[in-house]
C-alpha cells in the first residue's frame, strides 16, 4: 500500500491562533491566568499547599502537603523515629481516612502481605509472554489483564472496589520487578532471574528484594525508598494522573480501567517521568562541567540550558519549578536530607553537592535570563532520580516507583469518585474551525 502523502504541512489544519485563547477566556492546562489550577472538584483525600489569595493576589508560602489533614512531614517523622516502615500505614490512612491503631496496621499489613502474589499463571501468560520495553507500558496492561483474573471486576460497591484496590497496590511491586526482568531477559538478553515475593516484607523491603538477584539490601535502602514511596503516595485531585483517575471513574468504569488511565498518565516526561529527563540533564551537566564545585562555570551553564542551547535544547531547567509550590516543596526538603544521608554513605557527596549548587542557583538564572520575579523552587523529581541511582534501581523503574507509591493515592480518589461524585466529568472545548461547504469528490482537486 502506497504511503499517503500531504502536498501541505498535516500539522497547519490543527493550529489555533493564540489570541482566540484569550477571546474566548480559555483557561490552558486548566488554569488560571495567575498559574493556579481551574477548582473543578472537592476532595478530603490530600491538599496541595503552596500559596494564598490574599484580597485577590496570589501570595506565596513554605510548601506543605497533607493526606487526609495530616502533614506528611509529620507521617515521615514519627516513622523514622519509630525505627519502622511507614508506606502501609500511609495507605491505610489514604484509604480509610484515619490512623490505624497496632491491632489494625499488623491486620492490614499481613492483608497486604498475603496480597502480593499474583494469580496462577498471570507472570507466565501476562508478562513473560508478552514482554515490552518500557515498564510503564507492560504495568498498565498487566493492570487491564488483572480484569480477567477477577471474579467480579464489574461489582462498583465501596467494599469490592476497596478490596481490588489494596490487592492492586500489593501487587504493583511485584508487576513491576517481574516486567523489569522480562525485560532484561528478553530485550537485553540476560538470565533470568525470578524471586517469589515474601509476604513478611513491607513494600520497600519487597521490591529492593524481587529486583536484585541476590535479594540483599541494607535497612537504611529500605528505609529511605520507603520514605520514597510516602512522599510519592498522594498529591491532590488535581495532578494530572489523579485527575484522570477521577474523569474516567465518573464515567462508571471498573477499577482496573480507571487505575491504568493514572498509569498512562504518569508515564507522560511532563508528569511521572520528569525525574528521568533530570537524571539525562544532570549526565549532560557532569560532561560539561568541569569544576563541579564552581559556582560560574555552573551558572553559566545553567544558562546555556535555559536558552535552550546546551542539553536538549528544551529551555528548561529540569527539576525546577512547579505547578503549585511556590517557595519550597515539602517533599524536596525531605527527600534531599535523606539524600546526604546515602551520598555519605555511597561516597558520592561530591555529587550530591552539585546537585544541591545547581538548586541554589537555578532561580537566580532564571531571573536574570527570563527577567521574571517569579518564584521557582526545587521539586522532589530533581532529587528522587539520585536517591533511586544510589539505591542500584535502573532508571528503567524510576516512573514505575512512583507509580507503586502513587496507585494508593488513586485508589483512595477512585473510591471517592466513584461514591460521591455521582455527575460524568465533561468540560467543553470551543470549536474554533470554520463551517465549510462539502465538495463532491469529483470536483475536488
Amino acid at each position: 500500500m502506497d504511503k499517503i502523502k500531504f502536498t501541505d504541512n498535516p500539522a497547519d489544519s490543527f493550529i489555533i491562533e493564540p489570541e482566540l485563547y484569550d477571546k474566548f477566556n480559555v483557561k490552558r492546562g486548566l488554569r488560571n491566568a495567575d498559574g493556579s489550577g481551574v477548582l473543578v472538584g472537592l476532595t478530603r483525600i490530600g491538599e496541595v499547599h503552596g500559596y494564598v489569595i490574599d484580597e485577590g493576589e496570589k501570595t506565596a508560602v513554605e510548601g506543605k502537603l497533607f493526606y487526609r489533614g495530616l502533614d506528611v512531614e509529620d507521617l515521615v517523622q514519627s516513622t523514622a523515629n519509630n525505627g519502622r516502615f511507614g508506606f502501609e500505614e500511609t495507605v491505610f490512612l489514604l484509604l480509610f481516612g484515619f490512623l490505624p491503631n497496632k491491632a489494625q496496621l499488623e491486620n492490614f499489613c499481613t492483608l497486604m502481605g498475603n496480597s502480593r502474589a499474583l494469580p496462577k499463571h498471570f507472570a507466565e501468560d501476562a508478562i513473560m509472554k508478552a514482554p515490552s520495553r518500557d515498564i510503564m507500558n507492560k504495568l498498565a496492561r498487566s493492570v487491564l489483564t488483572l480484569y480477567s483474573y477477577d471474579e467480579t471486576p464489574e461489582d462498583r460497591t465501596p467494599e469490592n472496589i476497596l478490596r481490588q484496590c489494596i490487592e492492586l497496590i500489593a501487587r504493583f511491586p511485584t508487576i513491576v520487578a517481574y516486567s523489569y526482568m522480562a525485560k532484561k531477559h528478553y530485550y537485553n538478553h540476560e538470565s533470568l532471574i525470578i524471586h517469589m515475593p515474601d509476604k513478611n516484607l513491607s513494600s520497600a523491603e519487597s521490591l529492593l528484594a524481587l529486583i536484585r538477584p541476590d535479594q540483599q539490601y541494607t535497612r537504611l535502602e529500605a528505609e529511605i525508598l520507603d520514605m520514597a514511596l510516602i512522599l510519592h503516595a498522594e498529591h491532590g485531585g488535581g495532578n494530572n494522573s489523579t485527575f484522570a483517575v477521577h474523569l474516567v471513574s465518573s464515567a462508571d468504569t471498573d477499577t482496573f480501567s480507571a487505575i491504568s488511565a493514572g498509569l498512562v498518565s504518569l508515564k507522560g516526561y511532563k508528569h511521572g517521568g520528569a525525574n528521568i529527563k533530570v537524571m539525562q540533564m544532570m549526565d549532560d551537566i557532569k560532561k560539561n562541567i568541569k569544576h563541579w564545585d564552581n559556582e560560574g562555570e555552573v551558572a553559566d551553564y545553567l544558562e546555556q540550558i535555559l536558552r535552550g542551547k546546551a542539553n536538549d535544547g528544551s529551555g528548561l531547567i529540569y527539576g525546577q519549578g512547579h505547578a503549585v509550590y511556590t517557595i519550597s516543596d515539602p517533599r524536596t526538603r525531605l527527600l534531599r536530607d535523606k539524600a546526604l544521608l546515602l551520598a555519605e554513605n555511597k561516597h558520592l557527596t561530591d555529587e550530591f553537592n552539585l546537585y544541591r549548587l545547581i538548586e541554589r542557583l537555578a532561580p537566580e538564572v532564571f531571573k536574570k535570563v527570563k527577567g521574571s520575579d517569579k518564584m521557582i523552587c526545587t521539586n522532589v523529581d530533581f532529587y528522587s532520580g539520585f536517591v533511586y541511582k544510589m539505591l542500584g534501581i535502573p532508571s528503567d523503574l524510576y516512573t514505575a516507583l512512583f507509580a507503586i507509591s502513587r496507585v494508593s493515592g488513586w485508589c483512595a480518589h477512585r473510591l471517592e469518585e466513584s461514591i460521591i461524585g455521582g455527575r460524568i466529568i465533561r468540560p467543553a472545548y470551543k470549536c474554533v474551525q470554520k463551517r465549510l461547504d462539502y465538495v463532491p469528490l469529483a470536483d475536488r482537486k
